[in-house]
């Protein structure tokens, strides 16, 4: 008898652990393919609910936060890689590197999830954000990821420039909000 399982995966975009998260956690349900069917739902949340529109360094973004050295910064950047590298995720962070707002790449993936490719999407932005270095918050970006997620490019734009899903997304996010404080405390 195959179980079912139903997971609420609670990331941000932002987020380089939730990726590497992501990735272990596809890995491990791959192995139990056998005996568990396994659906995950993502579920929006803003480590920077403030980030403006076009982001910041990283560099500056994790000292503001956390206090971190360039050194200190520089250190946990290439132990993020490497584990990502672990999990076959290319992670191309640099001192160049910038954290954006994703507000508008997680309205788009609550359209995804009522168009069923959610999953699809979630990996394409992560792609776009952390391998390609865009940002996920620029319309051109999210509708190219939304086409290679196998979305209508066009309903995508649409969904954009209309403010769609706003309110569904900040709902949503203050229970990601509470959640995300129970199981992750830094980025």
């Amino acid at each position: 008898m195959i179980a079912h399982l139903k997971t609420d995966f609670v990331s941000d975009l932002a987020c380089p652990w939730c990726i590497i998260g992501l990735r272990a956690l596809t890995e491990a349900l791959a192995q139990s393919a056998e005996a568990l069917n396994a659906e995950i739902a993502f579920q929006p949340f803003e480590l920077n609910p403030t980030m403006p529109f076009g982001g910041q360094n990283i560099g500056e973004h994790v000292a503001q936060k956390y206090g971190s050295t360039r050194e200190q910064s520089a250190a946990n950047r290439a132990m993020i890689v490497g584990r990502a590298a672990e999990l076959g995720f290319t992670m191309a962070m640099t001192d160049d590197s910038r954290i954006y707002n994703m507000f508008d790449a997680q309205r788009l993936l609550h359209w995804a999830s009522i168009e069923g490719r959610q999953s699809a999407l979630e990996h394409a932005l992560f792609d776009a954000n952390f391998t390609d270095g865009a940002d996920p918050g620029d319309h051109q970006v999210l509708v190219a990821a939304a086409a290679k997620a196998g979305l209508d490019p066009v309903a995508a734009g649409d969904v954009l420039s209309s403010g769609r899903y706003a309110d569904e997304v900040r709902r949503r996010r203050s229970l990601g909000a509470v959640a995300g404080s129970m199981r992750c405390r830094r980025s």
